[in-house]
């Protein structure tokens, strides 16, 4: 963007954490935009998050790293951000070079000049190499930037790296040892000090960390000397100066020796540069030169470089005040920081380098070698004050601890209480949120403190933790506070007067975990008995689906028995996944990916019949979209006369086990991966969950089926399988953890029979499996006591359970289509024979699809002036009948037709009450509030719109969520019963259909004249046998 005259001009130099932070802060403080920032980014893509750079592996998604949102599709890099902020621009893959600071022009790589006022440097640092004969060997690499560790996946599937060795035990090192182990790889930590990590622990600390990580099958070498990087052109092994070391066999070495800062263009430009390197600065973090800055780990302040990102946060805020002019001195930063290292909890703080006793402290130790837990605090002299200390194992009250020692006040309590472990109600959580003071630092990232938070609820109103972590930015860096957050949030809630609740709804006053554990001891078999027994009211939208899927986990019936159909949310209710407009989608199961010729040919006869969208899925099945829901039962009948199962995509269940080839094909299979996937998907398809539930198997370590990223997924070694559990990709990925090594078929489903039913057990609602691991209080050691060890003595029970779900297997689909009582639940309406399309439908790429709906959400209003209810009805009206009683499902809705308008009818059969509105949703237009679930809040009965759960009330046709917009009320109508017929007073049907027929209701491209949205023409034309793109097909 070219500058405005009035206009001043910041190059930024580097785009990495730092740089993007300070472009943050800046355009945060200049709300006029005052500031024209540039910034030259070297690398590929815009900044992203290095912290997390081991998450890649996993999910290997740049997005989820991304500091400002996803990158744009065109691969150029950028983000959205970086493309509409203003006065923002970000020159991707484009080294700046040197600065002329006589023209005061910042010159690029790529031969772009760019003038500035002021300038930042914010290069960064590169890895410390050192000059060992052999480092320049291939499979020699550092750990750095994305492309390093997609460098490192291609070059050990390439080559089949079995061995890898990562030099250096500090931070970075034991993450590069982490990424080789989750590549599969037998892994060396070499060290050349005495212990890990040794600028962050001590010898004690190092005893605990480094017997986890063994433990965990990786090899540590400390004191080692490295003298040669052995092999041809390919590293092959390493050699050792240390006495009676043997050579180290390795096709892979990780270099992770340090940081040097990258000041080359500081030197280029005659910029003051320390002889050992780093940018020197002052208090204001400027150079020599008056107009340029330097921040992050490049600059060299008070004779310190800080290499952690915090400082340079901290930095990044000083110089924008600065530029802005606010003038804020940086004073320096602690090197204060709390990791999770191969699943090990690892923080320091304060005053803890060096581990000397000098004259002005004391120190305590608490060592705990049977829960691998070591802490050791410093005080002052007189016990008054923390100052420092050092966490491995245990870090669960580093945020209380590191606030402390900031707020440099007198102790509120005694050392000796701080010592003892945050489980036992010791250390920092004996100090509860309450006792904190408001200026005590939480977000060390963010610099964000207690009283931030608090005032976040309790004067700006915010009632999530999302919302209180998104306004202050607490718990978005790092992450290690979020525990923190969570607390002074709830504190804050309560303080406010407000509850912060953990019951489901309104009218269960328990937990899931308590409502599971009452249906296991009771035996209760519906919904209508546990409410009438354990809670009150009508239910909802939240507890009917709840406790439908609890009664399923536990008896395994089929889920519409016991009047259970409208209990179900959207898709469970019909079997199948609503889409946009009221159509549904068919994904028939397929064990392992694994599909017969015949198979595909009958999915491809039922896609071309019904005139399906088909796409292959991520979890190897085919998906067929656009059918309407009078046709799924015709269509699974096609379906299973060729052998083909439900594949519960619709359910909170197993969802796939995903396979590679395996040993069946693949050279470098060592087990039949397909065939054991077949064999587990088959063995848990149906099995109710609090969340939808994912699998996969790798016939190898080249883990082709991202087993590591699943709920549970097993990885083939030439010894058996090893068993993950807990990972998640998605929005919030998470990598999963390492179960058992080594063991066989029959006892991987024994622990997968045994973590399965321990997690359906006491996960909360929607709850994941990796977010139940996050809370769960010991984690993956626990849950090994638990599987493996029967540390709870349940393990029989587990089994049994497991069991009875294998053994009551029935294919729901299957039920439906052989039982005609059944198929009727799937008509369109209840008192007709008649069927229509809720949502026009277009061509592309040879197939149909719906017409989009508006990305800026704009719908016009569903009556426009002229057209009104008041203007149209004339208040004439008779009884009409629409159908009997027995056509209408207990609790819930179905759908009528009346001339040429839909509507809904209710049979709240719980209060002997029925209710009858529009079926169209006036929000998106969809044709579907009959289908939504029946119940209550706050005593008023209501539906809740199954696309959007929109709430309205049944009697005045209110949406209780929007309750300010007469746009989005519905129109109702009196209902009765007499002699098993049900009557609706409805007005003449020429009135009614002016208001609601479904050609005047349904969107089309008439909707969006005057919208910004470019939507192809259509017509309710028949559907045409070829459809080319951007054809008209059908309504």
């Amino acid at each position: 963007m070219a500058a405005d005259g009035d206009q001043e001009t910041v190059v930024v130099i580097g785009n990495g954490m730092v740089g993007h932070k300070f472009i943050e802060a800046l355009k945060e403080k200049d709300p006029d935009n005052k500031f024209n920032v540039v910034t030259f980014c070297e690398e590929n893509r815009a900044a992203y998050n290095r912290m997390r750079l081991t998450e890649y592996f996993t999910n290997k998604d740049p997005d989820n790293l991304s500091m400002s949102g996803n990158y744009n599709d065109n691969g150029d890099g950028l983000t959205e951000w970086y493309q509409s902020t203003p006065g923002v621009e970000c020159y991707v893959g484009d080294k700046a070079l040197k600065i002329d600071r006589e023209a005061k022009t910042v010159i690029s790589e790529s031969g772009r000049e760019i003038k500035y006022d002021k300038a930042v440097l914010a290069t960064g640092s590169y890895p410390f190499v050192p000059p060992t004969p052999g480092v320049d060997k291939k499979g020699v690499f550092v750990y750095r930037t994305i492309d390093d560790l997609e460098n490192m996946i291609q070059y050990q599937k390439d080559h089949g790296v079995k061995a890898a060795a990562v030099i250096g035990g500090g931070l970075l090192g034991l993450e590069a040892a982490k990424a080789m182990y989750d590549l599969g790889m037998e892994t060396h930590i070499i060290e050349y000090a005495p212990i890990l990590m040794c600028r962050q622990i001590d010898d004690a600390g190092h005893a605990i960390l480094g017997g986890m990580i063994e433990d965990l099958g990786l090899k540590i070498h400390c004191n080692a000397r490295v003298t040669e990087f052995l092999g041809d052109e390919k590293v092959a092994g390493l050699t050792f100066s240390n006495e009676g070391w043997e050579d180290l066999d390795v096709g892979m070495v990780v270099v992770s020796a340090g940081i040097r800062p990258r000041d080359e263009i500081a030197r280029a430009s005659g910029i003051e540069v320390h002889e050992r390197g780093g940018v020197i600065v002052d208090d204001l973090l400027k150079t020599n030169d008056e107009d340029i800055y330097a921040i992050g780990e490049v600059a060299l302040h008070g004779g310190k470089i800080y290499g952690l990102v915090a400082p340079g946060y901290e930095m990044a805020e000083a110089v924008a005040n600065t530029v802005v002019g606010e003038e804020q001195p940086f004073t320096g930063a602690d090197m204060s920081t709390k990791l999770k290292l191969m699943g090990v909890d690892v923080a320091s703080f304060g005053r803890y380098s060096g581990f000397k006793e000098e004259d002005d402290q004391i120190s305590m130790t608490w060592n705990d070698p049977f829960n691998n837990a070591y802490k050791k605090l410093f005080f002052n002299t007189a016990g008054t004050k923390l100052l420092g200390g050092i966490l491995v194992g245990d870090a669960s009250d580093y945020t209380t601890l590191l606030g402390l020692q900031k707020s440099d006040r007198d102790l509120p309590i005694a050392p000796g209480v701080l010592m003892a472990p945050a489980a036992e109600e010791g250390g920092g959580a004996a100090l509860g949120v309450e006792d904190m003071p408001d200026d005590m630092q939480v977000c060390s990232c963010n610099n964000v403190d207690k009283g931030a938070i608090f005032r976040a609820v309790t004067e700006d109103g915010l009632t999530s933790v999302g919302e209180v972590k998104s306004c202050t930015k607490a718990g978005t860096g790092c992450g290690g506070c979020e525990p923190m957050v969570k607390d002074i949030f709830a504190f804050a809630m309560k303080s406010s007067g407000k509850e912060v609740s953990t019951d489901v709804c309104e009218h269960f006053h328990y937990t899931r975990q308590e409502l599971y554990d009452i249906v296991r001891a009771t035996g209760v078999k519906s919904f209508d008995e546990l409410l009438d027994s354990h809670g009150h009211g009508d239910g909802c939208e939240v507890c009917k689906p709840l406790v439908s899927s609890i009664l399923a986990s536990v008896n395994n019936d089929m889920i519409f028995n016991n009047d259970g159909m409208t209990l179900q949310d959207t898709n469970d209710r019909a079997l199948a996944n609503m889409q946009r407009g009221g159509s549904y989608s068919v994904i028939p199961r397929v064990p392992g990916g694994e599909l017969t010729p015949e198979q595909l040919i009958c999915m491809g006869q039922v896609a071309k019949k019904y005139n399906l969208y088909t796409k292959v899925t991520g979890g190897q099945r085919i998906d067929m979209f656009g059918a309407e829901k009078h046709q799924l039962p015709s269509i699974w009948a096609e379906l299973g006369e060729a052998g083909l199962e439900s594949g519960h995509a619709y359910g909170k269940a197993l969802r796939t086990v995903k396979s590679c080839v395996g040993s069946t094909w693949c050279r470098y299979g060592v087990q039949d991966a397909v065939s054991f996937a077949v064999r587990l998907e088959n063995r848990y398809k149906g099995l109710r969950s609090p969340h939808k539930l994912k699998s996969g198997v790798s016939g190898c370590v080249r883990e082709c089926a991202e087993a590591q990223g699943k709920d549970f997924g097993l990885v083939a070694t030439e010894n058996g399988y090893n068993l993950y559990v807990c990972g998640n990709g998605g929005a919030v990925a998470r990598h999963a953890d390492l179960l058992a090594t080594d063991i066989s078929e029959e006892l991987c489903i024994k622990y997968i029979d045994r973590f399965l039913m321990f997690y359906i057990a006491t996960a909360d609602r929607l709850q994941r499996t990796s977010a139940w691991m996050e809370k769960l209080e010991g984690g993956i050691e626990y849950l090994k006591e638990v599987v493996i060890n029967d540390k709870l003595g349940i393990a029989e029970k587990l089994d049994a359970q497991m069991q009875h779900v294998v053994d009551t297997y029935q294919d729901e689909w299957a039920t439906v289509v052989n039982d005609e009582e059944r198929r009727k639940a799937f008509r369109q309406f209840v008192n007709s024979d008649h069927t229509e399309r809720g949502i026009p439908f277009i061509a592309m790429r040879g197939q149909s699809r719906p017409m989009d709906w508006p990305k800026d959400e704009f719908i016009p209003d569903l009556h426009e002036e002229g057209s009104k209810p008041d203007q149209v009805l004339t208040g004439a009206s008779s009884w009409v009948r629409v159908g009997s009683v027995s056509d209408f499902p207990t609790n819930g809705g179905a759908a009528v037709l009346y001339g040429k308008s839909q509507l809904a009818v209710y049979n709240v059969a719980r209060r002997n009450e029925w209710y009858a509105t529009q079926n169209v949703c006036p929000h998106k237009r969809a044709l579907v509030l009959s289908e939504g679930i029946v119940g209550s809040r706050e005593g008023i009965l209501k539906v809740a719109c199954p696309l959007h759960k929109n709430n309205f009330d049944l009697k005045s046709g209110e949406c209780l969520d929007h309750m300010e917009d007469d746009n989005m009320r519905l129109l109702t109508f009196p209902v009765k019963v007499e002699d098993g017929g049900v009557f609706l007073d409805l007005p003449p049907t020429a009135e009614l259909d002016q208001l609601l027929a479904t050609e005047k209701v349904m969107l089309s491209a008439d909707c969006f004249q005057g919208s910004e949205n470019n939507f192809v023409p259509v017509q309710t034309n028949a559907l045409p046998t070829a459809p080319q793109d951007t054809a008209e097909v059908s309504a």
